[in-house]
């Protein structure tokens, strides 16, 4: 199963890599190219869970999400993202994931993620629910991405904590580098 979602997830990103411009006209590597090299990366790295890890760039920034196994992958990931040329900071927003979750807990976790980001989704002025991703673990929220405003990135905080089923929100969602 575990090589099936490799192989899934290294379809995804040459997918990714062709439809994506490699660099702009001053050579700087576009931020479509620069997450599919770092999740590339990632994935070769034996250290790295690639499929644990969200990986969103502005303006390269890089900015790691999602919940890890252990401190060791949380630092493997971050020097990985480093060594990828282009990339011009790593925020590494990473947690660690609760090692006493149950299976229920975790088909728990699933159904609040999946109305986290509904209710993200429907809300006015919160973007595309693609610029938010949603995390849980044993009901804690990690909301991360980039969203142009202050109030956005509050809002989408807000509109989580309401969410039956949330035990804690941490929001790591940063602001659209202004270009």
């Amino acid at each position: 199963m575990r090589n099936f979602i490799a192989l899934m997830l290294g379809v995804g990103l040459m997918m990714t890599a062709l439809q994506a411009p490699a660099a702009d006209e001053y050579g700087n590597r576009s931020d479509a190219g620069l997450t599919a090299s770092v999740k590339t990366a990632l994935i070769k790295n034996k250290d790295t869970k690639a499929s644990q890890i969200n990986v969103e760039t502005r303006e390269g920034v890089v900015q790691l999400s999602g919940f890890v196994d252990s401190e060791q992958s949380r630092d493997a990931a971050e020097a990985t993202a480093k060594t990828v040329s282009g990339v011009k900071e790593v925020q590494n927003k990473l947690m660690i994931r609760d090692g006493e979750r149950s299976a229920g807990r975790a088909a728990d976790d699933v159904v609040i993620a999946a109305k986290v980001k509904g209710e993200i989704a429907g809300k006015a002025g919160l973007g595309t629910a693609a610029d938010v991703n949603v995390e849980v673990n044993s009901g804690v929220v990690e909301l991360s991405g980039f969203v142009p405003s202050l109030d956005q990135k509050t809002k989408a905080g807000e509109v989580a904590r309401g969410v039956s089923g949330v035990k804690d929100v941490h929001n790591n969602i940063e602001l659209k580098p202004q270009g």
